[in-house]
């Protein structure tokens, strides 16, 4: 699953990782993606980079050099960041795009501002809810069902989730309401 954030989407930009540190002292940043394949971000010639309270149009939009994957991080540099000190300045910020604007899925691959707002039914054709997020785990990524203030959180994993369908607004899963 391609995935960002917690299913953040800020007026159309879709959130992909966060910058967690400065990294070496040419002005490149180290990012913790939220993403299967950050990777393809390399192919993204403008970055987005905001905070979480920002509105989506005051974020910053920087023009990509070079991105490339070290220890499960992202390193990247942009122009006119060019040292350690304007690297630092952006810690904490997030990373996003324009939802137009990121990498093309695989199928079965999903952006997790896609899942969001989807209704979780049933094989049986009971509702459970809506995905209100998901989370990130070792061993598989969460869905989190929002079912009229009841949380249900069940895995994202192909035993569990039969059927995503983006245009019908719907994810088909095979549990019950009890468990």
């Amino acid at each position: 699953m391609a995935e960002e954030g917690s299913g953040a989407s800020l007026a159309g930009f879709v959130v992909l990782g966060k910058v967690v540190d400065a990294c070496g002292l040419r002005g490149e940043v180290r990012v913790h993606p939220f993403a299967d394949d950050p990777e393809s971000w390399g192919a993204m010639p403008r970055w987005w980079l905001g905070r979480e309270d920002d509105a989506p149009e005051t974020w910053r939009c920087l023009r990509l050099n070079r991105c490339r994957k070290r220890s499960g991080a992202l390193i990247a540099a942009f122009d006119g960041i060019v040292d350690r000190d304007a690297s630092e300045s952006l810690r904490g910020m997030l990373v996003g795009a324009p939802r137009g604007e990121l990498p093309a899925t695989e199928d079965g691959e999903y952006y997790w501002s896609d899942l969001v707002g989807l209704d979780v039914v049933n094989a049986r054709g009971r509702p459970l809810g809506r995905v209100a997020g998901l989370i990130e785990t070792p061993a598989n990524d969460v869905l989190r069902v929002d079912d009229a203030g009841e949380e249900r959180l069940l895995p994202f994993v192909d035993a569990v989730v039969r059927q995503v369908d983006l245009p019908g607004r719907r994810i088909l899963v095979d549990w019950e309401a009890d468990w």
